[in-house]
């Protein structure tokens, strides 16, 4: 069976059998492929990145269960609950943003789970739990049709992600938002250089200098107004989530980052990562120190990263999750909102 037990960052450890192991890292080409190539609503999310820092850093202890074929995958974390249930999650299964079934053999990758299901639980009803789904996507009816008779499909949530088209570079990115905000970007561009702010690109070639870096972003975080109120990303288990993620985006040479300083201080940043093709773009977290509130470093850090995303010609930038009101400053930045659900999956009796 492909369960496999994650002890530690660098990979899986503590399986019986090597050449599982070793298929399950084999495996990350093509799990990072079928995330960024599927017309996901949150390529970055659906990828192992994501996926498995979360994992290692809220769940280390659950075994995942991976099944691949040449045009799909499926990547599951177990969790044994009370009276005989067994719930098979995404590894990521906090947020829910990405889908644990990819490829154009999902349903057929998911029927070969479910057979191997029954017979890891002979006497449970496993719950799988499917997480972003697009419900007028075509994974949403090809799900529908091949498991509806033996199946029943319940919705647990939903949300929507945020994104923009980088079509036309940065001026043609400008064109389309409005002459008020592009007003706004203009003269917070003029004060910051004024006040002597500096934008400096970061890209971190070894363990140490992702370490470095990330220290410096908490350092920041903690005179924000996020980190003043103790509910930022320097909290724990948030910090060592992004500090798992940065480290992981740093290796692939995916972790795009910009720090802003003055006077040769740190007092903004702003990180996210790469898909596997570079194509997309899903921004992570910024943030600025309180005192430099004025000086617009929200608007600026985004706009610095849309330069140079422009300039290495990536095509689509996502923004994450746009629910509720500290949320609707993306609604300048971005142009489309995507729904995903999930659902809970289970075998009718």
């Amino acid at each position: 069976m492909p369960f496999l037990t994650l002890t530690e960052a660098q990979g899986p450890a503590g399986a019986e059998n090597a050449a599982e192991i070793q298929a399950f890292r084999d495996s990350l080409p093509l799990w990072e492929r079928l995330a960024a190539t599927t017309a996901q609503a949150d390529p970055f999310c659906c990828g192992p990145e994501w996926q498995l820092a979360f994992h290692e850093t809220f769940s280390p202890e659950k075994r995942l269960f991976y099944l691949t074929r040449p045009g799909g995958l499926a990547v599951f974390s177990e969790f044994v609950a009370d009276r005989g249930r067994v719930f098979l999650a995404p590894a990521e299964s906090g947020w829910l943003f990405g889908c644990p079934v990819l490829g154009p053999d999902a349903c057929e990758v998911l029927g070969a789970a479910l057979d191997a299901f029954d017979v890891a639980y002979p006497q449970a009803l496993p719950h799988i739990i499917l997480s972003g789904i697009q419900p007028a996507g075509p994974l949403a009816a090809r799900l529908l049709h091949r498991f509806g008779g033996s199946h029943a499909f319940f919705r647990h949530g939903s949300s929507a992600q945020c994104v923009a088209s980088l079509e036309g570079g940065l001026d043609g990115y400008l064109s389309r938002r409005s002459a008020n905000h592009r007003a706004k970007l203009r003269k917070a561009s003029r004060r910051a250089a004024e006040c002597g702010v500096i934008f400096t690109r970061e890209l971190p070639a070894t363990k140490e200098e992702a370490a470095a870096l990330y220290a410096r972003m908490l350092a920041v975080e903690a005179k924000s107004w996020k980190g003043l109120g103790h509910c930022g990303m320097a909290e724990p288990p948030a910090r060592e989530f992004y500090a798992a993620l940065v480290q992981k985006l740093a290796a692939a040479g995916k972790l795009r980052a910009i720090m802003a300083s003055r006077d040769g201080e740190d007092i903004g940043f702003i990180f996210g990562g790469l898909t596997g093709d570079s194509a997309t773009y899903r921004g992570q977290q910024f943030s600025y120190a309180a005192a430099a509130q004025r000086l617009s470093l929200g608007n600026l850090l985004q706009l610095e990263t849309l330069q140079w995303l422009c300039e290495e010609g990536v095509l689509r930038y996502d923004m994450g999750p746009v629910t509720g009101p500290r949320m609707e400053y993306k609604r300048h930045w971005t142009e489309e909102d995507l729904e995903i659900q999930t659902w809970v999956m289970v075998k009718k009796p």
